[in-house]
């Protein structure tokens, strides 16, 4: 079977974006549609309420657009709000980003786990429920960095700004003896080398948007959704217009992208 429909990921920002470029790497006949929320950026810092009402309207938006799967490439809106998604997306594939890494992590040689990510995401516990869920043994250890997504959508990657702030979360004592780092949010691998640098190799980081296509080919087989197309287009929704996302995405597809503003 040949199915030439898009795969549609959405984030609140540029985070998802890390998650979009493994899709374009791995499977580079597929044609992409993203929603960058970038009104509402972050949704670490909404009320349940709020992500729910926003990540809804943006898969019916994906469902009209007749993707075929949908990545939902933020961890706030996995740990908040997936049931509600799933239900928006009808008989549409929804692949969330935590639950494939926590497997997987949950079944790997790890002792101490260390979880950075938003609020909202750590509020929810879901890494460390998915996580004992596979594996009650392991101990898992969540933090809040709240000024790191900013930072990333700021521009402000490697400079004084995100170094001070790294080296302030991970310098929490409850990170003290981690052997791995589950980057908990799709922002933050645009960042790793300055996580692993504060580590200084000492502690494993958890390629995650690897962990999530890996996991999204597997069920897109399983279900006959492979396209052969050689010609994939790549269509990027902002709901606000912002400079960073586009050059971000410029960087990561191309200056041939088509970039819209969209507001649900």
């Amino acid at each position: 079977m040949n199915d030439n429909r898009p795969i549609g990921v959405f984030d609140s920002g540029v985070g998802g974006l890390t998650v979009a470029k493994e899709i374009k790497r791995l499977l580079p006949n597929e044609s992409i549609i993203y929603f960058g929320d970038t009104q509402h950026l972050p949704y670490g810092e909404k009320s349940k309420e709020s992500i729910t009402k926003f990540t809804t309207a943006i898969t019916r938006f994906l469902v009209e657009q007749d993707c075929k799967a949908i990545v939902v490439a933020c961890n706030s809106a996995t740990s908040n709000s997936i049931d509600e998604i799933r239900e928006a997306a009808g008989d549409v594939l929804v692949i969330d980003v935590i639950s494939p890494v926590a497997k997987k992590v949950a079944y790997e040689l790890n002792q101490k786990i260390g979880v950075i990510a938003t609020k909202a995401t750590v509020n929810s516990h879901a890494y460390k429920k998915y996580i004992r869920k596979y594996n009650r043994h392991l101990k898992v250890i969540e933090l809040a960095t709240p000024l790191l997504v900013p930072i990333i959508e700021e521009g402000f990657r490697n400079t004084q700004v995100s170094k001070y702030a790294m080296e302030l979360y991970l310098s929490n004592k409850k990170f003290e003896d981690i052997d791995t780092i589950i980057l908990g949010c799709t922002h933050y691998p645009l960042i790793e080398k300055e996580v692993q640098a504060v580590f200084q190799g000492r502690v494993k980081v958890v390629d995650s948007p690897l962990i999530v296509v890996n996991h999204l080919i597997h069920e897109m087989r399983k279900l006959n959704l492979m396209t052969d197309s050689t010609e994939p287009n790549y269509h990027f929704y902002l709901s606000d217009y912002t400079e960073n996302f586009a050059k971000l995405a410029k960087h990561f597809f191309g200056k041939s992208i088509t970039l819209e503003q969209k507001q649900l």
